[in-house]
């Protein structure tokens, strides 16, 4: 087989290679140490106040879980 072959083969764009591998944006820490500050927060109120009437503090801390790379 020839150079000229063996790369249009590994470039076909039919059949993706099974080495691929997608990009994504991981976590650098684990779930429990990410966003402190907002979790401090959301935790707080929820012990002061019950969980319904925290939704801003949830929102913010699952927001800034996102911003970190997790999927929550």
């Amino acid at each position: 087989m020839s150079g000229s072959q063996a790369q249009d083969s590994a470039c076909s764009l039919e059949k993706p290679s099974k080495d691929v591998v997608v990009t994504e944006t991981k976590p650098k820490k684990r779930i429990c140490c990410a966003c402190p500050d907002t979790k401090k927060l959301r935790d707080e109120c929820i012990v002061k106040h019950g969980e319904s009437a925290c939704t801003k503090w949830i929102e913010a801390h699952l927001l800034c879980l996102r911003s970190e790379g997790f999927k929550v």
